[in-house]
């Protein structure tokens, strides 16, 4: 059984960081991209950081320049450093994964999401 465990959310001022962690488990063949999502009251549910297996990594405008994400291959984790963090940025947080496990008779590929952890900005 493949699972991913977020940890690290809270509650943080403005202006302040916080650094999110997720950690994958589980019999897995190959993890290819990884990323962060974010869904805050009565919104969808958006990417703002991606991370391919090669270490590239893409982020959306409202977080570019603020928002570092980071991945360890050999320990199977992603993180995300989040700082000048703004009310704006109040959302629960979700950790995706596109993994490859082996079936018995090929390799399938499908994403994997974290249970998500709250990350609250404000004064």
């Amino acid at each position: 059984q493949v699972q991913l465990v977020e940890s690290g959310g809270g509650l943080v001022q403005p202006g302040g960081s916080l650094s999110l962690s997720c950690a994958v488990s589980g019999i897995i063949f190959s993890i290819v991209d990884m990323g962060w999502y974010r869904q805050a009251p009565g919104k969808e549910r958006e990417l703002i950081a991606r991370i391919t297996s090669g270490g590239s990594t893409n982020y959306s405008d409202t977080v570019k320049g603020r928002f570092t994400i980071s991945r360890d291959n050999a320990k199977n984790t992603v993180s995300l450093q989040m700082n000048s963090l703004k009310p704006e940025d109040t959302a629960v947080y979700y950790c995706n994964a596109d993994i490859s496990t082996w079936t018995g008779y090929s390799t399938r590929t499908r994403a994997y999401w974290g249970q998500g952890t709250q990350v609250t900005v404000s004064s």
